[in-house]
């Protein structure tokens, strides 16, 4: 399958070599997070036992060491996200926190009777703070829904108007793996002068990506949905517009000087970085970018795409499988949500785990969505680059024995 070599890949992620409920781990829940090759595992122990020290501060050799790692981690991801400067880089806790960064932005410059429009596909993280932001300012906030299980162009331009201020999307959807049109809707909100927000969290860890390309505004992602650690995200904005933004956190490393009854900030990216960052995710992340980088996204997507046309057919072959999002595979990526039916997805999820197979079941954190499909909840079965034919096969496998047995023939 492609020019990727899973059985050698495969060796760098320990985890994954282990026996749940007597059976060999398949782990299909990346969506959610992935998990670590040994070289991210090792960056991370290597500053811990060799650099540790904090960043910025000291002059002595650790802290130049630390200092020096933590900011080509961010060097790695400038170039990886092709961003035209470092100053654009902000590292984060993750997607959620920059998310909450720009929508707290947009408190500053939403007025009662501006809109903000958002998508029905969103993940709680780019609804809740955009929520919270119009409530704050009279703004008011707009929906686009679906058509086909893909995201409704015709309805987004009918409600991208001249009261639109802010448009904040997800790139691939968490539930339905739909690929937004990303390009072709920042030349739309571009055209009304509003400004384009992406929640980039399920597409940065499966494809390429150019921001400029883009010409997205804002880019949030988070590092440990793209084998990275957790605790460690990236903000991405245009340096015009990071300049007018206000810092959200105060305190050390973030301020220029402090005068008894004010204070002024840094330049870009560290008046966004209050206090002691996340030095060592910072360096796992980059790690993680570099492992990436040796196998190439063009080849992680491709070799996605592929074990996603070999299940899909096989899922939508199961009797009684509903599978949600659009039957287009060339707009999804290795994301798929289904129910089988009169079977509740928390079961299904533990019966599948019977068999070694990890999914998620619930809302997703789109609760939103699933109320527009119609459901409480979905399985959602979530594919990377470590995974295999066989896994897709034991997922289907596991599937047909479920509903064996809660027909009672198992």
């Amino acid at each position: 399958m492609s020019k990727l070599d899973v059985e050698v890949l495969w060796k760098d992620f320990p985890i994954l070599d282990q026996i749940v409920n007597d059976e060999p781990l398949v782990y299909l829940d990346n969506a959610a997070t992935t998990q670590k090759p040994r070289q991210v595992l090792g960056a991370i122990t290597d500053y811990y036992e060799k650099d540790n020290a904090n960043v910025h501060r000291g002059v002595h050799t650790l802290a130049e060491q630390a200092t020096a790692a933590y900011e080509a981690a961010r060097e790695r991801v400038r170039s990886f996200i092709h961003a035209a400067s470092t100053k654009e880089v902000l590292f984060t806790r993750g997607a959620t926190t920059g998310l909450n960064w720009v929508a707290h932005y947009a408190e500053s410059v939403l007025q009662p009777g501006d809109e903000v429009l958002i998508s029905v596909m969103e993940h709680h993280s780019n609804i809740i703070p955009w929520q919270e932001a119009c409530q704050k300012t009279g703004a008011r906030l707009v929906y686009a829904y679906l058509k086909d299980g893909m995201l409704d162009l015709a309805d987004f331009q009918s409600k991208l108007t001249e009261k639109t201020r802010f448009v904040a999307l997800a790139h691939v959807s968490n539930v339905l793996g739909v690929v937004n049109p990303i390009k072709e809707i920042a030349g739309l909100v571009h055209q009304i002068d509003a400004l384009l927000v992406v929640d980039g969290a399920q597409s940065v860890p499966h494809m390429e990506i150019d921001v400029q390309d883009l010409d997205v505004d804002f880019f949030a992602f988070s590092g440990h949905k793209m084998l990275g650690p957790t605790g460690i995200g990236v903000l991405y904005g245009k340096e015009k517009l990071l300049n007018q933004m206000p810092p959200v956190e105060f305190g050390g490393e973030m301020i220029d000087f402090v005068y008894e009854q004010k204070a002024t900030w840094k330049e870009l990216p560290w008046k966004f970085e209050a206090g002691t960052p996340n030095i060592a995710g910072a360096i796992g992340l980059a790690a993680a970018i570099d492992y990436l980088d040796k196998i190439g996204m063009e080849t992680v997507h491709q070799y996605e795409q592929e074990l996603l046309a070999y299940v899909f057919p096989k899922l939508q072959a199961v009797e009684g499988l509903t599978i949600y999002g659009s039957e287009d595979l060339a707009q999804r990526s290795g994301v798929i949500s289904f129910n089988l039916a009169g079977l509740h997805p928390h079961d299904v999820a533990t019966a599948l785990d019977y068999e070694g197979v990890a999914v998620r079941a619930g809302h997703h954190c789109a609760q939103p969505l699933l109320s527009y499909l119609g459901v409480a909840a979905t399985v959602r079965a979530s594919f990377y680059m470590y995974n295999t034919k066989a896994d897709c096969d034991k997922l289907v496998e596991a599937l047909q024995k479920t509903k064996e047995f809660f027909d009672g023939t198992f």
